[in-house]
């Protein structure tokens, strides 16, 4: 059978074993010769025949890495991680297939990563660590001595696999590297970890079109806090590479255990500082509510450790409110206040009035 080529020269690739190439890139692994029975025998006059250091197995070694490489515009390289944690054929494939002959010099390399252990592929953007089955990862080829570029990624629940002879009829990349990969979009099975925070949804496209992760939802979310767990959901997650926010989009909840209920359309969210950003929209204003009170705005800071809230006043806007006392917070007077004003709520007080904000 023929071989085709599927080495891809643009792609930074770091693999601690050896790998099988052709067609297609096979990660192999290599089982520890069996030990051999015991048996008994005669004492010997002959020297002992040297034996040599048992082999580590590849399985122990072996890893099939890539980055993609993105420069922003303030000359930053921020790089995206992508790993097969799996080191076995029985869990799942690694390979890349390159440029076929008939294609552009341009064309870019095309791997795929797959792998069923719990482990699962890995890809690293930013503060976020995404688990999922499958992975596909086109790069461009880059001048030889410089490292590898951007790209784009598609990941989901599937599979893949490696074929005997490139299927008849069929063009695509893929099949005529004798591969098979079959996405298949799940709610659930794209896992997100940002700290102590846990997100799931179902298909991750990353472009560097515009540098943006985009996780398709429904977004289901939890973080682990010290008085009871805070959680909510969204339609999706925008991961912006280049400015290094997540963003959670669309019909953004969240609820603590406290039972503060906090909406937007909107926010921004940082684990490690301990903040969510939640940014009113026209469809969706940010309003976060416990009790009988409800405190709106054009920001609200979200302290996720403390469970309180802080109003931010957009510049043209107002902030609102319904209270227990039964007194509303004003919204816009005659004598604007100081931009910006932060209204601190905590989950037992009343707000305090923009004008009397320090």
């Amino acid at each position: 059978m023929k071989r085709l080529p599927a080495v891809g020269l643009g792609l930074t690739l770091m693999l601690g074993a050896a790998l099988t190439w052709g067609v297609n890139v096979r990660a192999q692994t290599t089982a520890p010769p069996a030990a051999p029975p015991p048996t008994t025998a005669p004492p010997s006059t002959d020297p002992a025949p040297s034996v040599p250091a048992p082999a580590t197995p590849a399985a122990e070694a072996e890893n099939a890495t890539l980055e993609l490489v993105r420069k922003g515009d303030d000359g930053k390289e921020r790089r995206i991680r992508v790993v097969r944690t799996g080191t076995t054929d029985e869990t799942g494939i690694f390979t890349i297939c390159s440029r076929q002959d008939d294609e552009p010099a341009e064309a870019p390399s095309l791997a795929v990563f797959s792998e069923t252990g719990a482990g699962g592929i890995q890809i690293t953007i930013d503060q976020n660590v995404i688990r999922v089955p499958l992975a596909l990862v086109t790069q461009k080829d880059v001048p030889e001595g410089q490292e590898g570029g951007d790209g784009r990624i598609e990941a989901s629940a599937g599979t893949a696999r490696f074929l005997e002879n490139p299927p008849e009829g069929k063009t695509d990349r893929l099949s005529r590297c004798a591969v098979e990969a079959t996405p298949t979009p799940t709610q659930g099975t794209v896992k997100v970890t940002q700290g102590k925070t846990q997100l799931t949804g179902q298909k991750l496209v990353y472009d560097e079109s515009d540098g943006i992760a985009r996780i398709d939802g429904p977004i289901v979310f939890s973080r682990a806090n010290d008085d009871g767990p805070l959680t909510g959901g969204s339609q999706r997650i925008e991961v912006d590479v280049d400015n290094e926010k997540t963003v959670l989009v669309g019909n953004v909840v969240l609820t603590s255990k406290g039972g503060r209920v906090s909406k937007a359309g909107r926010v921004e969210y940082d684990d490690a500082a301990n903040v969510a950003r939640l940014i009113g929209t026209p469809e969706q204003p940010a309003e976060s509510a416990q009790g009988g009170d409800t405190l709106r705005a054009g920001v609200i800071l979200y302290d996720l450790d403390r469970n309180e809230v802080v109003a931010r006043k957009a510049e043209g806007g107002t902030i609102t409110g319904e209270f227990q006392d039964g007194e509303p917070t004003p919204g816009n007077t005659d004598t604007p206040p100081a931009t910006p004003t932060d209204v601190p709520v905590r989950p037992t007080l009343p707000v305090t009035p923009p004008e009397e904000a320090p």
